[in-house]
């Protein structure tokens, strides 16, 4: 088999057209054409760069009596074993990031507001022309809380599993098929315009939703139950601004995780075992003192800014694990 005769059959089993393969090599299509057409043949550099594409050796692509090139493939230490994403699994992956993206945000929200009806009816007991008994009030409170972020923790495990095919991109090198990154790229690129303007309008949001607390305490006058709806006006606030940029931070992500940039770069990957230990370690450890000292004390009004005071530290926590992870390496 001629050396134009091999170089087809690569190509086809490869799934590439003669322009993608011209693209490759960084020459014209006419060039390829020719060279499968037996018209010419490539120099010495390209007949090695075309070796290393297919992971064939020049031996199979330049001697015509060796027609088998399962027996002369690069040898294994020279070919990378890194996993390859497909242009499909691209799409799909982020096809199932834009319906997750969304769950989770919706998740997050209902976690926020999920201890309002509790301070509502906890300011309501307090005030005894409406006669609700603090059991009541706490009872009816718990439950609802209970039955939200159960509902919460559902969608989370549900989104888990639907994306749970896709944790490699997360954690592992890999390396993408030919167009992937080009594709990726440009979607990236078309959505940057709509995470910045998510994210302005989240922040903005969450910014407002200081805007009640202050209200409350101009026009409290001993008024509890005013200062406790007003709080649970900013939970409802602080929450939307949360699905924005919950919901476009995830998608971001995902084109991060596709072109193994930012959090997601093949560097941070070989840190990244100590900081999801950590992350997790330190989520369970603010959980633990929010909700030991929220029923010790009873004083949810205000034991939500322990979320505020973790949210603030975690990122520094996590810089510094980098730097020590660094140091290490």
């Amino acid at each position: 088999m001629i050396f134009a005769d091999k170089l087809i059959q690569l190509r086809k089993k490869a799934g590439w057209s003669q322009e993608e393969l011209a693209e490759q090599m960084n020459v014209t299509r006419q060039s390829v054409s020719k060279w499968e057409g037996a018209q010419s043949v490539p120099d010495l550099e390209k007949i090695i760069h075309l070796s290393n594409l297919f992971g064939v050796s020049t031996d199979y692509l330049l001697k015509d009596e060796i027609e088998n090139a399962g027996c002369h493939t690069i040898p294994s230490d020279d070919v990378s074993t890194a996993r390859r994403v497909s242009m499909e699994e691209a799409n799909a992956f982020l096809s199932v990031k834009a319906i997750t993206s969304k769950s989770i945000a919706l998740a997050t929200f209902l976690c926020i507001i999920s201890p309002i009806c509790l301070l509502i009816l906890g300011a309501i007991s307090e005030v005894p022309e409406y006669g609700l008994a603090d059991n009541v009030a706490g009872g009816i409170g718990m439950i609802i809380l209970l039955m939200l972020v159960t509902l919460a923790v559902a969608i989370f495990i549900s989104s888990g599993r639907k994306t749970a095919a896709y944790d490699y991109l997360e954690k592992e090198e890999f390396e993408s098929e030919y167009g992937v990154h080009g594709m990726v790229t440009e979607r990236k690129m078309q959505y940057s315009k709509t995470y910045a303007k998510n994210n302005t309008i989240g922040v903005s949001f969450c910014i407002m939703a200081l805007i009640p607390l202050f209200v409350g305490a101009i026009f409290n006058d001993n008024n509890e139950l005013l200062l406790v709806i007003m709080l649970s006006v900013s939970f409802v606030l602080a929450g939307i601004g949360v699905i924005y940029i919950i919901s476009s931070g995830i998608l971001w992500a995902s084109y991060d995780k596709l072109l193994q940039e930012g959090d997601y770069s093949k560097e941070k990957k070989k840190n990244q075992p100590i900081t999801t230990t950590l992350s997790v370690t330190y989520w369970l450890i603010a959980t633990a003192i929010y909700v030991g000292y929220s029923l010790s004390t009873n004083n949810w009004g205000y034991s939500w800014i322990i979320w505020v005071v973790a949210g603030i530290l975690f990122p520094v926590i996590i810089m510094f694990a980098n730097l020590l992870g660094k140091k290490r390496g």
